[in-house]
């Protein structure tokens, strides 16, 4: 990979669920900013999906596809890469200051819980995920083999400190911009102007930018069917790669999902969740500088936590994995599958 090619140089990094759906569709609104049709072509992660996952994961793997990817770009002055998967890998942050060093980066976090159930909430409405919460967050949480595509991190994806730090420590603090999900919800169009700012580019389009579309939330699929034909290989391949992207957005949508209440997650699984992200979060404030209540909106009191408590043996630490938080005290028992 050579700097002499116009790379992008402005990276959307995640966290998943957080989030970068809506600032992808936001920021493609502004005349200075180019994203391609592929929001996610997680070029620089590199994954290696398993042949379970092979289906669901779809990627840019070599380079003359990726730069393709930005053949329309012209002369705008950012070029945008949407990939959440680069602010857990551990390789990305280098290889993209690699190529494009003086890269702006924008990270876009919420309550690490939130995420990790809201990501399993989509992983089983897609057919990815047939157990319960409890008893997947168990399984991978314990499972060796960790990677994107290869399993679904719903612990990883949290861990937001030393994600954080790799691309500070490439990029330096003031090109690398912290959003939190809640300020986004409240008030779209003052971020967005951070954005601007953040950017450099006139802060007049942005106040245009249609921000009434909630991209990305939850719904429900209309019937097992919708689960199993949304999961099946044949329907990710004709998804992925014959249908165009806005139509098979719009099938999904429109025609298998419906809006439905969120279900409340298992209080053991947020309990869990919650005694390793408090010792992350803590670690990130001082990181950060700030209190970030926002991160903690889900979270119980000491009595509630201590009722919905269940031991669990720590994974070994794989990429990604810093082993910051390790879980509640070990033990020998893991989660209870529930009946």
């Amino acid at each position: 990979m050579t700097t002499s090619t116009k790379w992008p140089n402005l990276f959307i990094v995640g966290a998943v669920k957080s989030g970068t759906t809506s600032l992808y569709a936001y920021l493609r609104q502004h005349p200075d900013i180019f994203f391609p049709e592929m929001k996610e072509p997680h070029f620089f992660t590199k994954p290696a999906p398993s042949e379970a996952q092979k289906h669901l994961i779809t990627f840019v793997g070599d380079e003359v596809s990726y730069l393709r990817l930005y053949d329309r770009a012209g002369d705008k002055r950012f070029r945008g890469d949407a990939s959440p998967s680069y602010l857990w890998s551990a390789r990305a942050a280098a290889d993209i200051a690699a190529v494009s060093p003086q890269a702006r980066i924008i990270v876009i976090l919420r309550d690490p819980i939130e995420r990790a159930y809201a990501q399993y909430l989509m992983d089983y409405s897609e057919g990815a995920i047939d157990r319960p919460f409890l008893e997947a967050l168990d399984i991978d949480w314990h499972r060796p083999d960790k990677g994107w595509g290869v399993s679904q991190l719903y612990v990883e994806l949290g861990l937001y400190t030393e994600q954080i730090r790799r691309y500070r420590a490439f990029f330096g603090h003031e090109r690398v911009l912290i959003l939190l999900l809640e300020d986004l919800k409240k008030d779209a169009q003052a971020v967005l102007a951070r954005i601007a700012h953040f950017l450099e580019v006139p802060a007049g389009p942005m106040a245009s930018v249609d921000t009434g579309e909630a991209h990305n939330h939850y719904k429900e699929p209309k019937g097992p069917w919708a689960r199993r034909l949304a999961g099946h290989p044949v329907s990710r391949f004709l998804g992925e790669r014959v249908v165009p992207r806005r139509l098979g957005e719009y099938i999904w949508g429109h025609w298998m999902q419906k809006e439905a209440p969120k279900p409340p997650i298992d209080p053991r699984a947020a309990a869990f969740l919650q005694d390793i992200y408090t010792p992350e979060i803590l670690a990130l404030e001082a990181e950060l500088g700030r209190p970030l209540a926002e991160l903690r909106r889900s979270w119980m009191d000491a009595k509630r936590l201590a009722a919905a408590r269940v031991p669990l043996v720590p994974p070994v630490p794989c990429e990604g994995h810093t082993g910051r938080g390790a879980g509640p005290v070990p033990g020998s028992d893991r989660l209870d599958a529930p009946s």
